[in-house]
């Protein structure tokens, strides 16, 4: 077996790891004690958010990384509107158990999120630390409603429009975040969104959605030191998208920094983005050993002139793609993969995108529509990229223009067209 076969044997077999246990806890509380009924007709809100408010009051003040107080969710369904996470919560969600979204729109009130109108979060922690969601369970965010809701609606995939929708969970200026071996599926909008959130890890979880309006799986916002490890996702937007900073953005902007993603398998969805939207700039980005079996995209860095910032010190490395629409996407003309005519060189500034110091290692591409684009602006190149061991094959061939890119051990097999074009504008150093 090569190591492309034993990278896609990891990734895969993410069903029979086995997930550490969150640390030792302290106060227990069953929601079904306080009179939720878990039968899931009832609405077991108030029963579920009595209980997180007496844990986490309970530890308030001797609380430390070890020591959590437990709300426990098992036997039954437990239909809830939105439920907020506070300091010193393990929401554990048991194997025969189901945390389940209110189909009522109603259920869900009026909330600010990034400086816009929403509605609130099926779950969300705001402020918070030392929360952990743990368990074999499942939250399904019933989304359904939702997807209905903003049928043929224009721009109804961003934040601020006056069609709502809530994130499935979400992190909000929280630190030391758990989230292990649950199922999440079915969000009204975004899935998992760490937003201004530090020391967060999610391990052994499902994220899952059939073709639906932006259910991104994991959306890390301005969020730094972030693990996403034995992840499997299918759903109907990005399996991750990696983003600081809105369009047109005034700043000041965090960047998302110190992101690692191990060990994952992405099926249905756009495959691993970073951007479009990176204002506050993306740093220290290291993906292995992962595997896109019939995604859009697999590999994908998008920005455009008014929504972009320093990019760099990115790595991919042991990549298996099988059956992707496009395996490597790097564009600073987003949406476009490239431009439609020759563009003339702008002034640089804050928003302009600055991609550099990116590396794919060790990356096969197998049946793709397109091998891909590498493609920057005039007045910022892709800059210092560097493919070492990497073969693609696809319907079209790769496309490289304003860059700089050594390539070692590079080939690309097109069905038809040049195998790579290389633009006038591009360097390129094969060894």
């Amino acid at each position: 077996m090569n190591r492309f076969s034993r990278a896609a044997s990891a990734a895969i077999s993410i069903t029979v790891i086995t997930i550490a246990s969150v640390p030792a806890h302290g106060a227990v509380c069953n929601p079904r004690d306080r009179g939720a009924k878990g039968n899931g007709i009832t609405k077991d809100t108030a029963a579920i958010q009595a209980c997180i408010d007496a844990v986490s009051m309970a530890g308030s003040g001797v609380l430390d990384s070890k020591r959590y107080g437990r709300v426990i969710l098992s036997g039954g369904t437990f239909l809830s509107g939105p439920i907020r996470l506070k300091r010193g919560v393990d929401l554990r969600i048991e194997k025969d158990a189901k945390l389940l979204a209110s189909p009522n729109r109603k259920d869900f009130p009026h909330w600010r999120f990034a400086g816009k109108d929403t509605v609130q979060p099926f779950v969300s922690a705001v402020d918070a630390e030392y929360v952990s969601i743990s368990g074999g369970g499942i939250i399904d965010g019933n989304g359904q409603v939702w997807w209905d809701y903003v049928r043929n609606v224009p721009d109804s995939g961003v934040l601020g429009t006056d069609h709502p929708r809530p994130i499935g969970v979400l992190f909000d200026h929280s630190r030391h975040i758990q989230m292990q071996g649950v199922t999440l599926q079915n969000s009204g909008f975004w899935q998992i969104v760490p937003y201004y959130s530090d020391d967060v890890l999610l391990r052994g979880i499902r994220i899952l959605a059939p073709r639906s309006p932006n259910t991104d799986a994991i959306d890390p916002f301005s969020s730094s030191n972030v693990v996403i490890d034995h992840v499997f996702s299918s759903v109907g937007d990005d399996n991750i998208a990696i983003k600081s900073g809105a369009i047109n953005s005034p700043g000041p902007d965090s960047p998302s920094r110190n992101i690692t993603i191990t060990d994952c398998t992405f099926e249905r969805g756009h495959g691993l983005s970073i951007g479009s939207e990176i204002a506050g700039g993306v740093q220290n980005v290291h993906a292995e050993r992962i595997h896109f079996r019939g995604t859009d995209q697999g590999i994908r860095i998008k920005s455009a002139r008014d929504r972009g910032n320093d990019v760099s010190n990115i790595s991919f490395k042991d990549i298996v793609m099988d059956d992707v629409k496009t395996a490597i996407l790097i564009t600073e003309y987003y949406p476009h993969p490239a431009p439609q005519a020759e563009v003339a060189p702008e002034p640089v500034r804050r928003l302009t995108p600055k991609f550099h110091d990116i590396t794919l290692e060790n990356v096969i591409a197998r049946n793709s529509g397109s091998a891909g684009y590498i493609v920057g602006l005039p007045e910022s190149p892709v800059l210092d990229m560097k493919l070492k061991n990497v073969h693609l094959e696809g319907h079209t061939g790769l496309s490289i223009a304003y860059a700089a890119l050594t390539l070692d051990d590079v080939s690309v097999k097109a069905d038809g067209g040049e195998d790579i074009a290389i633009a006038p504008t591009a360097h390129v150093t094969r060894k």
